[in-house]
């Protein structure tokens, strides 16, 4: 009986350590092309992980897709710290793809 516990008790600790391992997965490093809802083309940059991530431009302005709609748009930060859209959608003519 006394074996019986002991393995059930190791058992426990491997699945308990192998559960937590975490197991994120960073973001492309390579700048991607994003089809806004009008048809207008931006690239964009991803960073973080599946966890917690944003886009930005090219030359590090943050974006924020707006989910009524599709649109990625610019990006504030609230009085809160919370970041949220803006009502300023970014625009196909204002980008460039740069490596």
């Amino acid at each position: 009986m006394k074996r019986l516990i002991g393995i059930l008790c190791v058992w426990g600790m491997v699945y308990a350590a192998i559960a937590q391992t975490p197991s994120r997965v960073p973001a492309y490093k390579g700048v991607i092309e994003r089809v806004q809802p009008n048809g207008d083309t931006i690239y964009v940059r991803l960073h973080g992980d599946e966890r917690h991530h944003w886009m930005t431009l090219a030359d590090g302005i943050t974006l924020v897709k707006e989910n009524a709609r599709g649109y990625i748009c610019y990006a504030k930060k609230k009085s809160n710290g919370k970041i949220v859209a803006t009502l300023r959608r970014v625009k196909a003519k204002h980008m460039h793809k740069q490596q």
